[in-house]
């Protein structure tokens, strides 16, 4: 796995998504792409964890344990209708790794073999991530807001 799978994964995901959500920040690395619309502790990511294996979702690691258990919670209202999209593969709940309060909603694909193909497929399963949750991560930032 290199910076340019990640890279790949960056290009395809802009094709992938509808106009209206192409316009996210990003940042690669050779471990991972994360991409996110206004906080950046809030995102969406491919990231390669130990296995090897890669790691396809959504992410939420503010600093305060309770604001990650309320992003996921809001999340985990909608989930009937983010599963219509998602299906069955992701988890929910405690973050992969030493964080353990960060929050996620994601699933770990084996990384045997990982290709260009593979990163044009995670490209197209986190978009698919960003169409069924972002609407509703949106409206729970501007609950907060009011």
């Amino acid at each position: 796995m290199s910076r340019a799978f990640f890279e790949t994964v960056d290009d395809a995901l802009h094709g992938f998504l509808p106009p209206a959500l192409r316009d996210f920040d990003s940042h690669r690395t050779g471990m991972n792409l994360k991409v996110w619309y206004e906080e950046v502790r809030e995102h969406y990511e491919v990231q390669l964890v130990s296995g090897p294996s890669l790691e396809v979702g959504f992410h939420a690691e503010h600093k305060d344990p309770a604001r990650n258990e309320d992003v996921l919670g809001r999340l985990v209202d909608g989930e009937k209708t983010w599963r219509k999209t998602l299906g069955r593969e992701p988890k929910t709940g405690a973050f992969l790794g030493r964080q353990n309060h960060w929050r996620r909603i994601s699933e770990v694909w084996d990384g045997e073999g990982l290709t260009e193909d593979a990163a044009v497929e995670s490209a197209e399963r986190l978009a698919d991530y960003i169409e069924a949750l972002e609407p509703l991560r949106r409206k729970r930032a501007k609950k907060l807001k009011a």
